[in-house]
């Protein structure tokens, strides 16, 4: 099943994080298959950038976002 979901970046205790698709049966910082956005908490407020075109294109296909992305995608306008 391909997941829509969050890729871990940055240092340890300054998290930063990818908004993926990728199949659920890679790891969580494995292999993708493609970047829609970014989510960095860190801000004040945070800033999450989504491509909004990607995003629904691989939700109309059959992509299923985790709980967190998908909170993420409707405070960004996508869902």
């Amino acid at each position: 099943m391909v997941k829509i979901r969050l890729r871990r970046m940055g240092a340890k205790k300054a998290p930063f994080y990818r908004i993926v698709v990728a199949d659920s049966r890679y790891p969580r910082d494995g292999r993708f298959i493609e970047e829609i956005g970014t989510y960095n908490p860190l801000k004040e407020p945070a800033e999450i950038m989504v491509n909004a075109e990607s995003a629904q294109k691989w939700i109309k296909d059959g992509a299923q976002p985790t709980d967190t992305v998908r909170i993420l995608l409707k405070k960004a306008g996508v869902l």
